[in-house]
């Protein structure tokens, strides 16, 4: 994902897609615990997408 890709969301949008990340993250977490996890890229590719949503978020609610 993209910053130019979040900056066109929607705030529900954004809060949608975070909340999607974070549940996929805990299951990850899981896995990796357990030595299942099959993609470990994909821990820190999950980890840096919440930052950037979470980020365009500040931003947003700071524009207002």
């Amino acid at each position: 994902m993209k910053f130019t890709d979040v900056k066109v969301m929607t705030p529900d949008q954004v809060k949608d897609e975070v909340l999607k990340l974070k549940k996929e993250q805990f299951n990850l977490r899981f896995q990796r615990a357990s030595g299942q996890v099959e993609n470990t890229s994909r821990i820190r590719q999950i980890r840096r997408d919440i930052a950037r949503l979470k980020t365009a978020q500040s931003f947003k609610s700071a524009a207002k």
